[in-house]
Parts: structure tokens; sequence; C-alpha cells
């Protein structure tokens, strides 16, 4: 710095960079907005959820996760928007710091998940068996039953008899309900010429062999057309948490610049004012 103490334009020069400040003013702008969209839908989804007994199913519920999230995504924007625009080096520095220590539990949660894999498919499959007794109860939980066994081609957990956890589906002579032993028509094999769809398709199937009903429906569960669908998208999936973790970087990058600039920028400014009334300066 010192090469730039030579002259009276000294006075008017800066270390800070608008372009450095202003990008990460829109960066944290961004962030800012899509937080509180996520909190108006959290708030919309809590509100008119009533169907409490179908969210046992969850360790989280949805809209109240949704609510955690966008709340601290606006509390840690709105440090970063206000440090860029004020130059506050406090500001900047709570964001930089925050934005770095969620990195880094991402990246824990990733290894983690990775390392304990068998834990986390045994706590997925508690989470579907749960999702199936409720099946009856939420609408919403039923329709996402149903996406997910039409997607991916399968039918209950580990096997199509794991339906008999649901109250109306199980399998046991004194149950009185009309869809005994039966299974949803999600699971059901569909011939693609068929412009109606048969709702009732899955009646009895569990009274039949694996084989045989096998003709009719997925028999396969669910849990482990999830785990080969994660290993044949493996390169999907990481696209996906490279693109959470870029913007992470890049907050964390320009902030450290600009908070670097304003420290700069203050050391001139010192050196300007200790060095004012110097004619030899």
């Amino acid at each position: 710095m010192g090469g730039r103490r030579g002259g009276a334009h000294d006075e008017n020069y800066s270390f800070i960079s608008p372009v450095v400040k202003y990008l990460l003013f829109l960066f944290n702008l961004i962030f800012w907005v899509i937080s509180l969209v996520m909190v108006a839908i959290g708030v919309y989804a809590r509100m008119m959820k009533h169907a409490e007994a179908a969210l046992r199913c969850l360790s989280v519920d949805p809209a109240v996760m949704l609510l955690v999230v966008g709340v601290l995504m606006f509390i840690l924007t709105f440090c970063g928007c206000v440090g860029s625009l004020r130059e506050n080096i406090c500001l900047l520095q709570t964001f930089c710091i925050c934005l770095t220590v969620i990195f880094l539990l991402q990246l824990v949660a990733g290894v983690l998940g990775f390392v304990f894999a068998d834990k986390a498919r045994n706590r997925v499959t508690v989470m579907i068996n749960d999702a199936i007794v409720h099946y009856r109860e939420d609408i919403d939980l039923q329709n996402l039953i149903d996406f997910g066994q039409k997607e991916f081609g399968c039918c209950g957990g580990l096997t199509y008899s794991d339906w008999s956890q649901n109250i109306y589906f199980r399998c046991e002579p004194d149950n009185p309900s009309r869809e005994r032993c039966s299974v949803p028509f999600s699971c059901c094999v569909l011939n693609k010429d068929e412009n109606v769809i048969n709702t009732m398709c899955g009646q009895g199937m569990q009274e039949m062999e694996y084989t045989e009903a096998g003709n009719h429906i997925h028999v396969n569960g669910c849990i482990d057309k999830l785990v080969d669908w994660i290993h044949s998208n493996l390169f999907l999936l990481g696209g996906v948490a490279l693109g959470l973790a870029i913007p992470q970087l890049v907050g964390i990058l320009l902030s450290q610049i600009l908070i670097s600039q304003i420290k700069n920028q203050i050391e001139l400014q010192n050196y300007n004012l200790k060095h004012h009334s110097d004619p030899w300066r």
C-alpha cells in the first residue's frame, strides 16, 4: 500500500471494488427473496395441514422444516445484504462464518450418509412402513405413495405383502374391509393400451403366490428400487450436490474478498488521517 501513499490522489482512492460489493449484494438479495417464498409456503402448508397422524411417519414435518430453513436463510442473507451495502465487517464475517459452517455440515452429512448407508436404509424402511400404515389417513400422503410406486414400478417397502400392515389391506380372516388382502392400484402393472385405469386391479393380490401376483402387480419393494435408482443416477445426484455447493462457495469467496478490501480501505483512511497535516507524507 506504500506505493500509493505518495500523491494527493490517495484521498479519493478506494480499495473496495463496486463489482464485488454489488455482486455480493445481488447474490444475497436473490436468496433473501427465495427465503421469503419458503417461509410463506411453510406457513401456508402448516395452516392448511390438519392430518397430524399422517405426519407421524416422517421424522420432521416438512412444513416446519421449510419454515426453519427459510427463517435461517432470511437472517443469513439479511446479514449479507446489509453487510455488503454498509461495508460492515461484523455482518460480513457473521455471514461468511455461518455459510462456512453450513457447507461443512452438509459435507459431513454426505460423508456420514455414505459411511452409514445401512443405517440410512433401515431408517428409510421404517419411514416407508409408517407411511403404509397411515396410507388412508391423509390424501397428500396417499398421492405421494401412489406416485412413488407408479414412478419406480414397485409395491410396498420390501415386498408387496408389506401392505398387510395397513388396517384396510391387512390379510387376516377377521378383517371386515372390502380391500382385505389387496394392494393399492398404484402397484398394478398397467397396460399401455388401457385408456381407463382399473382401480380394483390390486384386489386379493396378497393371497396369490409371488410369481402369480407378478403377472398383475409389481411385487418388488420400493426400497430396492430406490437404491437401484440412486446407484444409476450418481452423476445426477453429484450434479445436484455441486449445484448446492457452488453458490455457498461463491458467497464465502465474495464475502472474504470484500472483507479484505474493507480492511485495506480502513488502513488507508487511518494512514491519510494520521499524515494529513504532514506536508512531507
